[in-house]
């Protein structure tokens, strides 16, 4: 299911067929070093990370990760969308793409509309962001956004804190 549209990219919903790209994505070295290793070394364990990830968000919250395609092509690039976590306050931005992919604007393409979606369709009066303290990439884009820094976090589980960005609505 498509759920943004942009003028180079389509947005839509993470399904089990997408396997080979996740699989591809969680093990790209600046994933496992940014995001973390998610034990997806399988097709096998990429469809159960949709399931278990993106899948069971869309149905219990309305939202989740999505698949970031070039429209023309239909090939994967990455993906972003909002995620709901435990330990946060506020809905979270997420976003990765492949290294191919990366320089070409498409990432910020792909979050301002999923900031804007958040905002005007679901509602969001603040979204945030987590980051790397050493992702100066992605720290430059939520920048970019309009995002600021607003403290650092120690997320449950984890034994390295991440930067808490934050903006308030447009």
């Amino acid at each position: 299911m498509t759920v943004l549209e942009t003028e180079r990219l389509s947005l839509r919903h993470l399904v089990e067929d997408d396997a080979a790209f996740i699989l591809e994505l969680t093990n790209d070295p600046d994933w496992l070093r940014h995001i973390g290793d998610r034990g997806v070394r399988t097709l096998d364990d990429a469809r159960a990370y949709v399931r278990a990830g993106p899948a069971a968000s869309y149905a219990r919250h309305g939202f989740g990760l999505y698949l970031a395609e070039l429209s023309e092509g239909s090939v994967p690039a990455g993906i972003c969308g909002l995620l709901r976590r435990d330990w946060l306050d506020d809905v979270d931005l997420g976003f990765a793409f492949l290294p191919r992919f990366r320089g070409m604007g498409l990432a910020h393409e792909a979050a301002h509309a999923t900031l804007e979606h958040g905002r005007r369709a679901l509602g969001l009066s603040r979204i945030a962001a987590i980051v790397s303290p050493d992702n100066a990439g992605s720290i430059r884009l939520l920048q970019k956004l309009g995002m600021r820094f607003e403290r650092t976090a120690l997320p449950p589980g984890e034994s390295r804190e991440v930067c808490v960005y934050a903006a308030a609505p447009a």
